[in-house]
Parts: C-alpha cells; structure tokens; sequence
C-alpha cells in the first residue's frame, strides 16, 4: 500500500503521535519541535547535501543529533577513485543549532575551529558556501562556494513511524536533481561544477529515532535518454507499511515505486561491497546494475554508540519503467548506494 498525504496541517497531534503516516511530493505537514514527546536529547535533526557530477562529488552534513551534534564534509574524487572526510562533532547542543523547521526557506550554519558551514535558502536557490582550512593537512584547506538551483518539481517527502513506538517518527524529504553551479577548491586546485552536468540531492530529515537502526538508500541525478531523470530508493528502518521512499523522477514528475531489494554480493558471511550489485522492485519496474567506483567506509564504536557505514559511489545502468507506455534505458548514471547500521 502507498498512502499519498494531500492535506496540510501539523506533523504531530498534541500528544505527541503522528497525525498521518505516508508520502507526499512536497513537504506538506508542519513540523514543530515543542509538539514532539520525547527527551531533548532523542530528537535528530539534519541537513545533507550531496554535489556531484561525473568526476567529483562534495557531501556536506550539518546534524543536531540531541547528545551530539556533528558537522561533516567529504570530497570524492571518482576519476582518481580517492576521497577525503572530516568530521567535527559537540556535545549535547539539544536543538541549540536551530535547525529550520522546513526545507523550504532558512538557515543552516555551523562553525568551531578552523571550519565554517553555511546553507541559506531563498527565491528558488540554495547557497552553500564554506571552508575548513585543515581539511587534508595544515597547508591543504577545502574552501567551497555552490548554488543550487531548485525547479519546482516533485520530490519525495515521507512520515514514517516505528512500530509500537507511538512517539518515534522519521519526516524525510529528499529532493534531488537541482543544477549546481559553482566549486571546490582543495589545496589549490579548481574543481568546478556545471548546471550542464552537476546536480545537487538534499536529504533534510527531522526525527525521534529508536536505539538501533540498518538503512538501505540510493540516490542518483543526471542526464537520461533524454529526460532529467533521478532516483530515490531505500529500505530497512520503520514501519513502512504506508509507504516506501522508493520513486522515480522524470522531467520533474515523480512516478512511485513500491518495494526494493538491494541485492549486495556477499562473500564468506561478508557484504562485498566493491562487486556488482543488483537493485530490483517487486512490481518488474526498476532493474538495474550499480557498479562501485569506490567506498566511503567508515566505522566507529562508543560502546553504547556506533555506527558502520558504507556509502558506495558508482554507476547505474539498467532498465526503468515509470509508467507501461514509458521505458527510460539506463546507463552509467553517477550516484551512489550505501547501507547504514547505527547505535544511536
């Protein structure tokens, strides 16, 4: 079942539950922190943007995760099949970072030593700009400086419950395909993004989450047969029974999709993640071949917290039906896939 929200209103009764549980196309519901029933120090709130085209990719993350909060920026070098991150965390700001309430206007920053992050949004554009001057050694600073442009299309918004968790909630919104304009500079050297080629994804998530979580998620934006043409696929967490993530965008329109199973090679009882891996629906509308480029791998343990990720960049190649009289042939579209297991 897929339960399409249509009425605006609040994301939460007064008690703390969730009004309506499902997926929109834009972000419809109201959220508000003084309605969400939970310990301060429960409440995750984030922004991530994704930039990538076919040679390079930044990720910025801005995240206020109630005991901590962590600030994060990543270049992916795809022809060099390298890639760099820093990441700088703080403890307890417990909503102190101010994270907007919607994705659709505000602002994001964030600062400590040596680094800047700021993400403002206004008339149809994001500006991400910033730096972090030790990013790869004392002489090799990140400096960035991006617009994206949003046009007004579909995205892919969803409210997800946990089960017999009343008060756990996951409001989502990803909305991909924005042109991106501007550059990279790392230790000296230009890297610069077209609104020809390069487009920027933002996942902006707000939420109460349980202790311990597995995701699933895919995300690709480019140039089609044509069509701009983009991917969100994901599973693993929640009660999804309402609605997956999983959709499709062509030419602005979002065309759903229900059920996905990403297909990893496993070797010795291990995930191979660097092997071929297949990703299909349960309806024969999505079959495709992502093909690993490199790892963003990372993995940390604080006892009671940790979290061990895998964000695969790479390319998609396959066959994709958003509708029967539409078939969009799929090949080496830049993205990436990732699997997620979080103590949080």
């Amino acid at each position: 079942m897929q339960v399409r929200l249509t009425q605006r209103g609040p994301l939460h009764a007064a008690n703390g539950h969730l009004v309506e549980t499902g997926y929109a196309t834009r972000l419809i519901k109201a959220y508000d922190r003084s309605r969400i029933k939970a310990p301060k120090w429960r409440i995750k709130e984030w922004d991530y943007y994704l930039i990538a085209n076919d040679s390079f990719c930044l990720a910025l993350t801005v995240a206020d995760n109630g005991y901590m909060g962590l600030d994060s920026i990543s270049f992916i070098d795809l022809d060099a099949q390298t890639q760099a991150t820093q990441t700088r965390m703080t403890a307890f700001p417990m909503g102190k970072r101010d994270l907007p309430p919607s994705s659709e206007g505000g602002r994001v920053a964030a600062q400590g030593k040596q680094y800047r992050m700021d993400f403002k949004v206004e008339n149809g554009q994001r500006h991400l700009f910033g730096h972090m001057y030790d990013f790869s050694g004392p002489d090799q600073p990140l400096l960035f400086d991006i617009v994206l442009t949003q046009p007004p299309d579909d995205s892919i918004v969803m409210v997800t419950p946990f089960k017999n968790k009343p008060r756990a909630f996951y409001y989502n919104q990803k909305i991909p395909l924005m042109p991106a304009e501007g550059k990279v500079v790392l230790a000296g050297q230009e890297h610069l993004f077209s609104p020809a080629s390069s487009f920027g994804t933002l996942d902006w998530g707000r939420g109460v989450w349980t202790y311990k979580n597995t995701w699933y998620w895919s995300s690709a934006s480019g140039i089609v047969d044509g069509h701009r043409f983009a991917l969100n696929l994901g599973y693993g967490f929640g009660d999804t029974s309402n609605a997956t993530e999983n959709m499709v965008f062509v030419d602005g329109v979002g065309y759903k999709l229900e059920d996905v199973v990403f297909d990893i090679p496993m070797k010795d009882g291990r995930e191979e993640y660097l092997s071929p891996w297949r990703i299909q629906d349960n309806q024969g509308r999505l079959d495709l071949l992502f093909t690993p480029i490199l790892d963003r791998a990372s993995n940390t343990d604080f006892w009671l917290l940790g979290s061990d990720q895998h964000q695969v960049f790479g390319r998609f190649s396959g066959a994709v039906k958003p509708t029967p009289a539409m078939d969009i042939a799929v090949t080496n579209l830049t993205g990436f896939a990732e699997k997620v297991t979080n103590k949080w």
